[in-house]
Formats: C-alpha cells, sequence, structure tokens
C-alpha cells in the first residue's frame, strides 16, 4: 500500500501551511466530499431549475413537464391495468406512457406526493397544461422569492467569508416577523427579544415592533391588557436569557457597558453612513465630544424612523410593517452611532422579504450593499467569493419569471424612475462604480489621501440609499392613504 499524501510545510518556519482546500475534501473521509459535493450540486440543479422548462405555457400539448405531470394525473386517478390502454380517461394521444412498468410507479409516487399539496394539479381531465409552483413551476415567485432569502450574498460573505454569526439573530428576527404575520403575538416578542439577546443590532428592527404591535394593541377592546400581557412576555423571556447578570447591578451595568463600545467613536473605518460620509467635509470627532454626538446621533436616528413608526400606529397592516422594518432599519444605519459596514445586513433583510414588491429596487439595493462592503471583503481576501456570489445573485434574479414585470399598484405608485434624469443618474452611478471595483484593485491611491477610494466608494454607496430610504418611507406612507379610501368604499356600500 502506498503511504498516504500529508500536505508538505514550506514555510521553513515551523508554522502550519495553509489548508489546501482540494487536499482537504479527498482526505478527510468520503463521507465529508460527499456531503460537501452533493450540497453543491444540488445548488446547481435548483439554480438551472429556476429558468423555463419543455413546453413552458404553450398549449395545447405543452412538452415534456406536461407529459411527467400527466402520467401522475393517470396513475393516481386509474387502476393500473388502465395506464397503458386507450379510453375515455386515458387519451393514449395526449402523452400517453411509453415508458416501462417502473416509471408508472415513479409517477404514481410522485403524484401522491403532489396531490398532497395541490390536488388541482393531478385531478383526472381539468388538470391538463396545470403549472404551480408546487409542480416546480420555472416561473414560480415563491421560489424565486426563497432563493433570494437563503442565498443573500451579503449574509453569506460576511458569516462565512468574513465569518460571524448574524444568521442566527437574523434567523430569529425572521421568526418574530413570521409570528407577526401569523398574528401571534406573544410568540413575535419571545423571538424578538431572543434576536436583541444574541445581537444589539436586532434593534434596528425595534421601532417597528413596537410601533406595529402597539398599533394594533390600541385597537384592542382592552388595549392596556394587550400590552401588558406583551410586555409580561418580553420581561420573562429577557430573565430567562440575561439570569447570571441580574444579580447585581454592576454585574448588569458591566454586560451593557460592552455592547455599546462609544469610546470608539462615531463611527470606524469607511462605512456608508450620514456620519462617515459628512465627515469629509464636517469634522465630528474634533468639533464635538463623544455624549453631544451620542445626543445627536439618538435624535437623529429617532427623528428618522418617527414617520415609519408613526405610519404603523396609526394605520397598521402586514405590508406596512415590512416596510416599516426597511425604514427603521436604514435609519439607524443612516444615523446611529457606531455603524459597522455588515449592519447594511439589517436593512437588507428587510428589503429581501419585500422582493417580490419593489424587485428593481432590491436588485439595485443589493448591489450598493455589496458595494459598500466591497472595502472590508478585499481585506479579509474575499474578492473571489464576492464576485462570485455577486454573479450567482444576478443568474437567480435575472432567473425568467414574472417578479421582474409586477405590475404597479395604488400603494407603490410613486418611483424614481418617473422623474426626469434618474435613469441617467443610476447609470452613471453604476458606471463609477465598475470604474472604482477596477481603480481599486488596480491603482494605489496617493500618499497624501491614503483612503481616498473607500471615501469615493463610501459616498456613492451613501447617495443611493438615501434615495432608496426617501422611496420606501413614501412608499410606507402611502398605505395610510390607501387604506382611508379603502374605509370610505366600505362606508359608501
Amino acid at each position: 500500500m502506498p503511504p498516504k499524501r500529508k500536505p508538505v510545510n514550506l514555510s521553513g518556519d515551523g508554522t502550519a501551511p495553509p489548508i489546501d482546500t482540494w487536499w482537504w475534501l479527498t482526505h478527510k473521509g468520503t463521507t465529508t466530499s460527499f456531503l460537501c459535493i452533493s450540497l453543491f450540486a444540488l445548488l446547481i440543479r435548483s439554480a438551472v431549475s429556476m429558468f423555463p422548462y419543455s413546453g413552458a405555457g404553450t398549449p395545447p400539448k405543452f412538452g415534456d413537464f406536461e407529459a411527467q405531470r400527466h402520467w401522475m394525473e393517470i396513475t393516481t386517478n386509474l387502476p393500473p391495468i388502465d395506464w397503458y390502454r386507450n379510453g375515455t380517461h386515458n387519451d393514449l394521444a395526449y402523452w400517453g406512457l411509453d415508458y416501462p412498468p417502473l416509471t408508472a410507479y415513479q409517477s404514481y409516487i410522485h403524484g401522491i406526493l403532489l396531490r398532497t399539496f395541490d390536488p388541482d394539479s393531478v385531478s383526472l381531465l381539468t388538470s391538463r397544461g396545470h403549472e404551480s409552483y408546487h409542480g416546480n413551476r420555472a416561473k414560480s415567485e415563491v421560489a424565486w422569492h426563497i432563493a433570494m432569502i437563503l442565498l443573500n450574498p451579503c449574509l453569506i460573505l460576511i458569516d462565512h467569508g468574513h465569518f460571524q454569526y448574524n444568521c442566527i439573530s437574523l434567523g430569529l428576527t425572521v421568526g418574530a416577523i413570521a409570528a407577526v404575520l401569523c398574528g401571534s403575538e406573544v410568540l413575535t416578542c419571545v423571538f424578538f427579544t431572543l434576536a436583541l439577546s444574541h445581537k444589539q443590532m436586532s434593534a434596528y428592527f425595534a421601532p417597528a415592533f413596537f410601533s406595529h404591535l402597539l398599533g394594533k394593541c390600541l385597537r384592542r377592546k382592552n388595549p392596556v391588557l394587550s400590552v401588558l400581557k406583551l410586555g409580561i412576555a418580553v420581561i420573562v423571556t429577557f430573565v430567562v436569557v440575561w439570569w447570571p447578570y441580574l444579580h447585581s447591578v454592576d454585574d448588569l451595568l458591566m454586560v451593557l457597558s460592552r455592547l455599546a463600545p462609544f469610546e470608539r467613536g462615531i463611527y470606524e473605518d469607511y462605512v456608508a453612513n450620514f456620519w462617515c460620509t459628512t465627515s469629509i467635509l464636517i469634522k465630528w470627532k474634533k468639533l464635538f465630544t463623544t455624549p453631544s454626538l451620542k445626543s445627536m446621533s439618538l435624535a437623529a436616528t429617532v427623528l428618522a424612523s418617527l414617520p415609519s413608526m408613526v405610519q404603523q400606529i396609526l394605520s397598521p397592516s402586514n405590508e406596512g410593517f415590512l416596510y416599516g422594518l426597511l425604514n427603521s432599519s436604514m435609519a439607524f444605519y443612516l444615523f446611529s452611532f457606531q455603524v459597522h459596514e455588515k449592519s447594511i445586513l439589517m436593512p437588507f433583510l428587510a428589503a429581501t422579504l419585500l422582493a417580490l414588491k419593489i424587485p428593481d429596487h432590491f436588485n439595485h439595493l443589493t448591489y450598493y450593499a455589496l458595494f459598500s462592503m466591497f472595502p472590508l471583503l478585499c481585506r479579509d481576501k474575499l474578492l473571489l467569493p464576492y464576485l462570485t456570489l455577486h454573479f450567482l445573485f444576478t443568474l437567480i434574479y435575472h432567473s425568467p419569471g414574472t417578479h421582474i414585470t409586477l405590475p404597479k399598484t395604488k400603494t407603490s405608485s410613486f418611483s424614481f424612475t418617473s422623474f426626469p434624469g434618474y435613469v441617467f443618474l443610476l447609470r452613471t452611478h453604476f458606471f463609477i462604480s465598475v470604474l472604482l471595483h477596477v481603480v481599486y484593485l488596480t491603482i494605489q491611491p496617493p500618499s497624501k489621501y491614503p483612503f481616498l477610494f473607500e471615501a469615493l466608494i463610501m459616498i456613492l454607496c451613501f447617495s443611493y440609499f438615501v434615495m432608496f430610504a426617501i422611496y420606501t418611507n413614501y412608499t410606507q406612507w402611502n398605505f395610510s392613504s390607501h387604506f382611508r379610501s379603502a374605509d370610505k368604499e366600505k362606508k359608501q356600500i
């Protein structure tokens, strides 16, 4: 037996060499290799399945997709003896079974599973030409939306490249959002308190949760009791998580002081928010003390969040709540104290949940959210994953489907595209951003301005984030007028 290959230490200083990924995959056991390669293969298959299939939307006989579905229809509704026999309920001229029995049995099993979720898709005779996302429909908005959420390039790069665990707090936040949409308000409080107790950045969403739940409680017969019930859920969850530190005030304050590192200043590095961008002209750290900057950032964040909060208190709705999450988190990103590049994950999560409502804006936000983290990811030597995930997102985003051309509704009639020059401005932004990618990677900045390129990237991304925030705040407030007009129509009826 030849000896097993081992990685050679070429460093000469006794330190372990970098891990050879391919060697690791091929020598750490077949189970590890199989799982990694299988998951990658599944991802590729999922991406391909987003595109059109044979005969999609082309009657009368459609194509191979319809043939497979029709065989499920026949096998689940007729006895086996009639599967290959021409008859009233089985027209062999319309995709009759022409494979051996094992294929028929496979169709039967698939048909049973499909019928569990969508009985109409395999109903006898009436299901011809049926297309739905349960049957792997390529144009499925649901599948596209799931892909946008699970293949979030910003989150993948930060958590699995830069390396953090934001996916846990964001997952808990998604659980809280789902509970809101399902009407489980106590569960909402539990999940969101857990999210806050995992990452303090979850506070970016707090104004939206607070205003939406308060707005709903105020419409109850006993609003005080409703608020009290939710408050108890928050306190109990908080006590369970924080119990080791609640035995003394000093211990609690010690933990809280670690969660709010004000000594670092109002910003670090070159993050695309208000304080960092305007520091090019206004030297905030030199002109104001840290306590003053804390007060100023708090006031700015509250003022930026206030319109969204007021709208949800006055007129709470599920879709308005999703916009509220986006607007409050963007307000925190733009104006709060000590914002990191990764903080864009908060508004980006909310935007992802609204991707079907604002597909074009979501596409642009993804681009600039990624671009705002470009210097950070380059420092981490993550250029290849950055480009690869960007390409994968673009591929899936532009997969054929109705998500790109949703009709405008009364609540989303406003768009920057209606302004003269906006398309030109957007294209100019994009051209400059592509140029900055190349310049950042190939040219050394002037010694007098070592962070010139980071500053230009920051300014470009900040300008888009501001325009995006104006649009989403307007859209959320438009819900109020929409619901008022709906109420008037009901009263007239």
